[in-house]
């Protein structure tokens, strides 16, 4: 994305949680729970990675990203295709991407990275006139 503000990387929690896992302090199962919905999410909008997965080995994770913001009304809280997210960035003046890494095989997933997005041109807000 050629307009990403503020980002933040998750690589070093994502590091220290899977130190815990393979050091036997947390459950597999603590941490292999995606939810339905983000199983689909991956299906249908995510985007494929070169990592595989860090617990089964499996297949590779794939990363979806969510997006969130005052502007998107009915869109926020949903996934988006990297296409969609760049059109999104030509609409709206900001909202927050999260973007989660699954594993479709295991159920593993994490928080991986997340940035604002947008034009930056603040929104002029409606004028409110007095009732009579």
């Amino acid at each position: 994305m050629r307009n990403q503000r503020q980002v933040v990387d998750y690589a070093l929690q994502r590091r220290a949680l899977l130190a815990e896992v393979y050091s036997g302090r947390v459950s597999t199962m603590d941490v292999c729970d995606a939810s339905p919905y983000l199983l689909r999410a991956a299906k249908f909008h995510g985007q494929p990675s070169d990592a595989s997965c860090p617990l089964c080995r499996k297949e590779a994770v794939t990363l979806v990203s969510w997006v969130y913001g005052d502007e998107l009304r009915h869109a926020a809280g949903s996934a988006r295709t990297p296409e969609e997210l760049e059109r999104m960035a030509n609409l709206f003046a900001e909202f927050t991407v999260y973007v989660v890494e699954v594993c479709r095989s295991c159920s593993w997933n994490h928080l991986v990275q997340s940035y604002v997005l947008g034009t930056g041109d603040p929104q002029p807000r409606p004028r409110r006139t007095a009732s009579r």
